[in-house]
């Protein structure tokens, strides 16, 4: 890749941003907080790989969906299913009435394994599961829909009926889900204990690297061809379609994208909490993490990681005194955000934060070239 390339791809600023989350996420954090605040901050991370992917869908493509929650947990329920499967060995299950599967399925009087399920016994599949089965679905989704040229309000009432109705789906078929429990008791991944507290750091550490993996690779849509298309589309629709491009298909494109950042993020979860249930699939969750979006810049998939840490800790220390006031006051802030700064903390930082620290950058670098300047030249 050239110099200039490499430019056009990551700008200064954009650099700067990257490794100042970098900082953040993989050095302060760390020092800072103990391993139960660590693993709360992973878990807050894990919802930043949906509001990454809301970015793209919503702040570039125009695509607001409120069913995000629906690849999520399709991606953490892939996760479950092979971790319950590992939990669910026979010597583990023996006082069971049919032992070797999971303990809700013998709950419920099944006496054998779905069929389903079998494939999950491979962790190789399972990874492949997290990636294909929702980005399938979101696929199927997104031809139905922009084929016909369904958008706008109209398309975000269709995703959340779909969430609802899988969360329906999820809870009335207890014997194969684990119902409104979800899947629970999940301890090992290969023999390897996910419970522990070093297990936790590592699983931190994954966590972000996967983040920052899903941040390049949506750093390079957002800067190549494709990007400035989504634009175009999110603007002048017809005009696009006009100009020879099927819009259709660059729709479902980055719908099918931000369903597979949403689905690692349903993974990592999996593993970071130690369970998947339907509370996080239905609509509540959905809307929770197009306002964390919404907070962070819909524009700035840098923006959407701060706004979903933001908003989280304030659910968690908020939530701790006034459990029954949060939900009201994640409306007031979801409100105040689209009326008062709607470009989000990104907005706001390139509004006001920005041009003082250009300023005092640039007064740096002049007094550093002024002392070099004025520096004695030594002869040998």
């Amino acid at each position: 890749m050239s110099k200039t390339t490499l430019r056009a791809f990551m700008p200064r600023q954009d650099l700067i941003s990257f490794v100042v989350l970098a900082v953040v996420i993989f050095i302060v954090m760390p020092l800072c907080t103990d391993i139960f605040r660590l693993n709360l901050i992973g878990k807050y991370l894990t919802y930043a790989f949906v509001a990454v992917g809301l970015v793209l869908c919503w702040g570039y493509g125009g695509i607001l969906s409120l069913g995000q929650g629906v690849f999520f947990g399709l991606g953490g329920y892939c996760m479950a299913m092979f971790l319950k499967l590992e939990a669910s060995t026979p010597e583990a299950t023996k006082i069971q009435s049919t032992p070797g599967i999971p303990d809700f399925m013998d709950w419920n009087q099944l006496t054998e394994l779905p069929w389903f399920w079998e494939p999950f016994h491979s962790l190789p599949f399972t990874i492949i599961a997290v990636l294909v089965v929702p980005t399938i679905f979101a696929y199927i989704i997104g031809v139905a829909m922009f084929k016909r040229r369904v958008g706008g309000v109209y398309f975000a009432i269709i995703t959340q009926a779909i969430a609802s109705i899988l969360t329906i789906l999820i809870i009335g078929q207890q014997g194969y889900t684990g119902g409104v429990n979800g899947i629970t008791d999940l301890r090992t991944l290969l023999g390897w204990d996910i419970r522990t507290d070093s297990a936790k750091y590592v699983l931190y550490f994954v966590n972000g690297i996967l983040l920052f993996a899903c941040l390049l690779f949506a750093q390079f849509v957002r800067k190549s061809k494709l990007g400035r298309i989504l634009l175009a589309m999110r603007e002048r629709e017809d005009r696009v379609r006009f100009s020879g491009y099927d819009v259709s298909n660059f729709k479902t494109f980055v719908f099918c994208m931000g369903a597979a950042f949403s689905a690692i993020g349903g993974a990592m979860f999996t593993l970071q909490v130690g369970f998947m249930s339907p509370s996080f699939v239905g609509i509540v969750p959905s809307i929770e993490l197009v306002i964390f979006c919404a907070v962070g810049g819909r524009m700035s998939i840098i923006g959407a990681v701060y706004g979903t840490l933001l908003i989280n800790w304030a659910k968690t220390t908020f939530s701790e005194s006034f459990p029954e006031l949060w939900l009201f006051a994640m409306g007031a802030l979801f409100i105040g955000v689209v009326m008062a700064f709607p470009s989000g903390l990104a907005g706001l930082y390139q509004t006001h934060a920005k041009p003082w620290v250009d300023k005092a950058l640039f007064k740096l670098l002049s007094q550093r070239e002024s002392t070099n300047s004025n520096s004695p030249v030594t002869a040998d």
